[in-house]
């Protein structure tokens, strides 16, 4: 056997040779080692330490590539929460305006029902669970006027025209908690039809005590909109309650004019000359019914008509007071002083020279029966009605004015002339 070697610039080679039996001939083994492997310099990279560090390596990659994973999954998890979250949001403003819809076609549809039921004069029915939850809220007698008059089986004959087609029938709408409770109790009107404002304003104590009024007189009472109550009242305050009845007018001189006063106190008559706006007409009823006046006349020429307007102006005092209205004012301011009364007139504190004294209202004493005249906005007294008075008394301003604000209103000026009269009257006794 022998050994030879080759250099190669990589490799070094070794050829062996085994001489054998001469049948089987010669065989050569040839074996070959790399530089890399045969110089000492490079025997590290032959350590374990080089697999250790691959297996490492590998361990590294295969840890990152876990994380990395992992880090897409959660991100894919949270991208499908998110989707899931928005879907969800999504379908629940859908729910929401689905029900909004629903609740306003359903009030929608009770407006319309409610609508047609007033201009048919058909009842208006609640449902049953509202109807025991309104119960607790009003009194037997209510609760009684709505079995009756809103009962769902009874029927009533449906009419072509509105409720408020009044002109044929010569009615008007009074409007107002006072005005309209008062119409219906003193019975000076003839009252046809309550409209009450449904819904909350319904279960008010004020507007219950005019519902039991109108039932205890067997006027019918109906539950409209507030928009229907505002035309009614052509806008004004209406506090919930309008009242269809027959008008008021003045009334006439034909009972028997002696004083209706005390005996033992003169009477105080309250004369009006072309007071044209309603609400001062209204106010100085008020006061006179308030301060204890006997009686208001007024002229009928260039006066303002006893209105709803007036009625609320007064708070219902005018469907309490009694009114007299008068042709003539002078013929009647004669008669009365031909009969022992005084009459007393009333002008500004700067009021022209006249042949009668002008008087500080604060002076007067009140002895005998007496007429206060109050004149219109801006003119006052006519010179006809100033010739007739035997006094004439002022308000003394406390203070300097200035011009074109030296005079009162005019139902100011009268609370303040009747409130001396009446307590210089009490004093005297």
């Amino acid at each position: 056997m022998w050994v030879s070697s080759f250099q190669h610039p990589n490799r070094l080679l070794f050829v062996c040779s085994k001489s054998l039996p001469s049948r089987l001939g010669s065989q050569f083994a040839c074996y070959h080692v790399t530089a890399s492997l045969w110089h000492s310099k490079d025997r590290s990279s032959f350590k374990p330490e080089g697999k250790r560090a691959r297996r490492e390596s590998d361990g590294g990659q295969d840890l990152e590539r876990s994380v990395q994973s992992t880090a897409e999954g959660k991100r894919a998890r949270r991208e499908s929460d998110g989707r899931q979250d928005r879907e969800r949001s999504v379908q629940s403003k859908a729910e929401g305006k689905r029900a909004r819809r629903e609740s306003d076609g359903r009030q929608d549809r009770e407006r319309s029902v409610q609508s047609k039921a007033w201009k048919n004069e058909i009842p208006i029915l609640q449902r049953p669970d509202q109807r025991r939850r309104d119960d607790r809220r009003v009194s037997p007698e209510l609760r009684k006027l709505c079995l009756e008059d809103f009962h769902p089986d009874r029927e009533r004959p449906l009419r072509q025209k509105t409720a408020l087609d009044s002109k044929s029938e010569d009615c008007e709408v009074v409007f107002g908690i006072s005005p309209c409770l008062l119409a219906l109790t003193q019975g000076r009107r003839k009252a046809k039809k309550l409209f009450v404002k449904d819904g909350e304003a319904f279960h008010r104590e004020s507007v219950i005590k005019v519902c039991e009024e109108a039932h205890k007189r067997g006027v019918q009472v109906h539950r409209v909109s507030r928009k229907d109550l505002d035309k009614m009242s052509a806008g004004r305050v209406h506090q919930g309650v309008c009242l269809q009845a027959s008008p008021l007018s003045y009334l006439t001189e034909t009972r028997d004019s002696a004083p209706r006063g005390k005996p033992s106190t003169p009477p105080l008559w309250l004369v009006l000359e072309k007071i044209q706006d309603p609400m001062n007409l209204g106010a100085i009823l008020r006061s006179a019914y308030f301060l204890g006046v006997d009686r208001v006349v007024s002229s009928l020429h260039h006066s303002c008509p006893l209105s709803p307007v007036v009625s609320k102006a007064s708070s219902g005092v005018m469907e309490v007071m009694e009114l007299y209205g008068c042709d003539n004012l002078e013929e009647t301011l004669r008669s009365k002083a031909t009969q022992g009364w005084e009459v007393v007139g009333t002008v500004g504190a700067e009021a022209e020279q006249s042949q009668v004294s002008v008087t500080k209202c604060s002076d007067f004493q009140m002895t005998r029966p007496t007429l206060l005249l109050m004149g219109g906005e801006g003119e006052g007294l006519s010179k006809e009605l100033l010739s007739l008075c035997q006094t004439l008394l002022t308000i003394p301003a406390g203070r300097d004015l200035f011009p074109g604000v030296e005079s009162l209103n005019v139902s100011v000026a009268a609370g303040i002339l009747l409130h001396t009269l009446l307590f210089s009257r009490s004093s005297s006794r």
